[in-house]
């Protein structure tokens, strides 16, 4: 019998559509701009496929709104060890849930959000024995960890199968900073994690040489054509060469207008770079999707160590404003090297079948790189 301890951060990830970066600090502002709650149904895609896949799980779980009606949804019988007061959750029911797990003596305490919680996490049970397993359900806006499942069905795969551990850095990012666009990054504990493909790894910071690639790209824009430019500094150095004072870590959105015959009178709502107009800086899903065109290309490059292109660090960039995108994927040499395939998590199964396969990647000038998005 496999004892495994459920705690879902049920506010993890509400700030990302809403271009917020994270939501420490931010659940009431999150909610004013439209969010809505992410992590519940990540928590039942990674509950169904522990359920699927289990054959011996006995699973304990926090009270509602802390993962016990998705357990029951995904066919669980949970034994409920804690409840929260009620009203907005914190950190501080994180960790005496995963207390309560630990003192019943759990095989893997499994839980659902972003490094934030990844830490509340670690440390309590580095508190408690530095022992017991722990594995990440990703639903947060940043997640620079390695103690998490590429997808959440990964996840409760991989909680369900596991037959070994090996150790995993859990980080932190200073939310406060990344929201002006600098990152500082904090290791936060050396845990144990299951042991499987599935798992994605730290990010690394980094990359290579891009100005060729950035020039190149900008002698090419088309003024029929809408830009969705996400986060990263390969992408900011190609909005570097177009002039486009853009957010290093938000998404912004970009038309050249040089040859669009586009008056000032027009333009008079939207903030003019040296040949284009920015028509959004550091926005959130639904203004990204206002501000798009007829024919529009989101720009985008893979999270370095980890692959991601999409999931992590831009849930800006949703299934809804992906769907009415091309996407154009660019990255140093050096990049994909340590990279070796591409990884999306929209939160949208369909979606991510659909971007699933061989796609070229821009490496250069004119260079471009077959690569496979898995």
């Amino acid at each position: 019998m496999r004892r495994i301890g459920l705690v879902c951060n049920p506010i993890a990830g509400m700030g990302g559509r809403v271009g917020l970066k994270g939501t420490d600090g931010k659940v009431r502002e999150a909610r004013e701009r439209g969010a809505e709650p992410r992590a519940p149904e990540r928590a039942l895609d990674a509950l169904s496929a522990l359920y699927r896949n289990a054959t011996d799980v006995e699973l304990l779980a926090c009270g509602d709104p802390m993962g016990a009606s998705e357990a029951r949804e995904a066919g669980f019988s949970p034994e409920i060890v804690y409840e929260p007061d009620g009203g907005e959750t914190s950190a501080a029911d994180t960790r005496s849930a995963v207390r309560e797990f630990l003192e019943r003596g759990v095989d893997l305490v499994l839980f659902v959000g972003g490094d934030g919680t990844a830490t509340d996490v670690a440390e309590t049970i580095a508190d408690h024995d530095g022992e017991t397993p722990m594995l990440g359900v990703p639903a947060g806006v940043k997640i620079y960890s390695s103690a998490f499942g590429v997808t959440p069905a990964d996840a409760g795969r991989i909680a369900a199968t596991f037959e070994t551990t090996e150790p995993r850095e859990v980080s932190d990012i200073d939310e406060d900073a990344y929201r002006e666009g600098e990152v500082r990054t904090t290791l936060r504990a050396v845990v144990d994690v299951p042991v499987a493909e599935e798992l994605q790894s730290s990010k690394q910071l980094g990359g290579g040489s891009v100005e060729g690639l950035a020039a190149a790209f900008a002698e090419e824009v088309d003024p029929d054509t809408t830009y969705v430019f996400a986060p990263g500094s390969t992408v900011g150095a190609i909005e570097e060469a177009l002039g486009v004072s853009g957010s290093p870590l938000g998404v912004d959105v970009w038309r050249d207008v040089s040859g669009s015959g586009a008056d000032s009178e027009g333009d008079r709502d939207a903030e003019r770079s040296e040949r284009g107009e920015v028509l959004v800086r550091d926005g959130g899903e639904g203004e990204i999707l206002e501000a798009l065109g007829d024919r529009n290309v989101i720009v985008v490059s893979p999270i370095g160590g980890q692959g991601f292109v999409f999931g992590r660090g831009n849930q800006q960039l949703s299934p809804d404003v992906i769907r009415r995108c091309e996407v154009e994927i660019v990255a140093s040499r050096s990049k994909l090297d340590t990279i070796g395939v591409l990884r999306v998590d929209t939160g949208d199964p369909e979606l991510d079948e659909e971007l699933r396969g061989w796609t070229r990647v821009r490496v250069g000038r004119v260079e471009r790189r077959m690569i496979q998005i898995v």
